[in-house]
């Protein structure tokens, strides 16, 4: 059975006026901040305590921001995986009202499926692959498939590969998780997106999900050591993307996407 599509689709004649960029991880932030030419915002917007981190600017006829979770304050790490991916993107819609939210980041990929490191991938679904409740109905629930903002003129233009997105709380996967990723038809995997497709589902927001390979799930190969080998790289591919998506979105209504 398909996924439900987000709420909204088909997109509606809205000029894009401020798109939200929503990134997990600094590392992968920093190459778009640089190239988009974006600043820190400190105006305490966010709430006291929370780590997230703000950059705001203008790029050509939008307004662009984007935040990223930030360091959690007790381990000094990057705040990643679902939960706080999903408190940022629901605080920042309410806050800024975005037409369009971009979740860009770095992912593993399937060689099964044809991904290569350094490949960016527009996703077509998002599922999860850890929420497992045998239930009845909250299997289905706890997959809780969705199906991506559909934008078919975006994909043409720059030329993207397509491909399913499975998320996960966890860097590495078990037996259940790798059957629940191939029933999920999984082209890439990642920590964060179908948390963030979820909430911009309840709140209507049309989403777009960019994701740069890093590593190859199905390979003998360490996840930590690809990642660590590649993100730099994947970063740098996300961010040509990013940018030349943006180009594309520039005195565009959201309509002209489809």
């Amino acid at each position: 059975m398909a996924p439900p599509a987000l709420k909204g689709a088909p997109l509606p004649a809205t000029p894009i006026k401020t798109v939200l960029l929503v990134v997990a991880l600094q590392a992968e932030a920093a190459p778009l901040v640089k190239d988009l030419n974006l600043k820190e915002d400190t105006s305490g917007l966010f709430p006291a305590g929370v780590p997230w981190v703000k950059f705001s600017g203008e790029y050509k006829s939008m307004k662009v921001h984007l935040v990223t979770p930030g360091v959690d304050a007790i381990h000094g790490v990057d705040a990643v995986c679902t939960v706080p991916a999903s408190l940022l993107t629901f605080s920042s819609v309410q806050l800024f009202k975005p037409d369009l939210i971009i979740n860009c980041g770095t992912a593993g990929g399937f060689q099964k499926k044809g991904a290569e490191i350094g490949d960016v991938y527009l996703i077509s679904e998002t599922a999860f692959h850890d929420r497992r409740n045998m239930l009845p109905g909250f299997d289905n629930y706890g997959i809780g498939a969705l199906a991506a903002t559909p934008v078919p003129k975006l994909v043409s233009h720059l030329n993207l590969k397509v491909g399913v997105l499975t998320t996960g709380d966890s860097l590495d996967h078990v037996d259940k998780d790798d059957e629940v990723m191939e029933n999920n038809n999984a082209t890439v995997k990642d920590m964060e997106g179908a948390a963030i497709a979820y909430v911009a589902d309840l709140l209507t927001t049309p989403l777009i999900l960019l994701k740069g390979v890093t590593d190859i799930v199905d390979s003998p190969a360490a996840t930590e050591e690809e990642f660590l080998l590649n993100l730099q790289s994947a970063a740098k591919a996300i961010q040509t993307t990013v940018t030349s998506a943006l180009d594309f979105l520039s005195l565009k209504n959201l309509s002209d996407l489809q």
